[in-house]
């Protein structure tokens, strides 16, 4: 009888370590989930920016934004409204699902009345005054970095996997990313950028986040620039999902004839 009561314990105990095994995920698993996570066919909001800089003084940028996906390739447009000085003016990103594939980006200026393609060597310039370089506007694909799991920890309350990302391509911008992400809403609630020397360079900080039509959207974030002292605040509200934005929405042509 004990031995049976051994054997069963044993099989218990195998059964067990199986399961936790199963559920366990690396660090290239965890950011797959992110990178799927489930936003919707489409989607349309208008976007706040509110550039900081040291001193405190603020400018705020109104902006109408688009999204789609097409499958293979998902296609985002965004148009200025105001202020007088960046008004009219646009910026387009396709992501394709293709690992070998760079975001394709565009950005139309109205004093040049002409839209420019960014190159892979402008994707490190910031975009519109902000912290964000135009690279971060795109969709960075998990199979090009080294994913790390280095603990897991609380952060705001939410249980989170801390996730070390390191470049494949040993020139770009930045030398490795730290991600806090969310474990069961796959959401990276704060990163951390540091530069091609290995040194801190900014945060983003998710400030807000909500389940919009069933879908968690990301709604208000905070990208802190410690060597730069400036910081860039994005909003999104009026979030409308599947409201079936027209594939004419993004294209080069659009982006000349702005929002009428």
């Amino acid at each position: 009888m004990l031995r049976k009561l051994s054997i069963l314990l044993t099989l218990i105990g195998a059964l067990t370590l199986n399961v936790f095994a199963q559920e366990k995920l690396t660090g290239l698993q965890v950011m797959e989930k992110v990178y799927n996570r489930p936003t919707g066919e489409d989607m349309e909001a208008n976007l706040t920016m509110i550039l900081i800089n040291a001193n405190g003084d603020q400018r705020v940028r109104e902006i109408k934004q688009f999204s789609r996906d097409f499958g293979k390739v998902e296609k985002k447009i965004m148009f200025f409204i105001k202020p007088a000085d960046v008004r009219n003016t646009s910026f387009m990103n396709w992501s394709y699902d293709d690992p070998n594939k760079d975001d394709d980006q565009w950005i139309y200026l109205p004093a040049l009345k002409k839209v420019k393609r960014i190159s892979s060597d402008s994707k490190g310039d910031y975009f519109m005054g902000s912290d964000f370089t135009y690279d971060d506007l795109g969709d960075r694909k998990p199979n090009e970095d080294t994913h790390k799991i280095l603990r897991e920890e609380k952060l705001n309350g939410e249980d989170c996997y801390v996730i070390e990302s390191i470049p494949k391509d040993e020139d770009y911008m930045y030398s490795k990313t730290i991600t806090w992400v969310i474990k069961d809403k796959w959401i990276g609630l704060k990163k951390e950028f540091y530069d091609e020397d290995g040194d801190f360079l900014k945060t983003l900080n998710v400030k807000k986040y909500e389940k919009i039509s069933g879908y968690w959207i990301i709604t208000n974030t905070e990208m802190d620039n410690a060597q730069k002292k400036h910081k860039t605040i994005m909003k999104l509200t009026n979030v409308k999902i599947n409201v079936g934005i027209p594939a004419n929405k993004f294209t080069e042509r659009m982006m000349k004839r702005g929002l009428k």
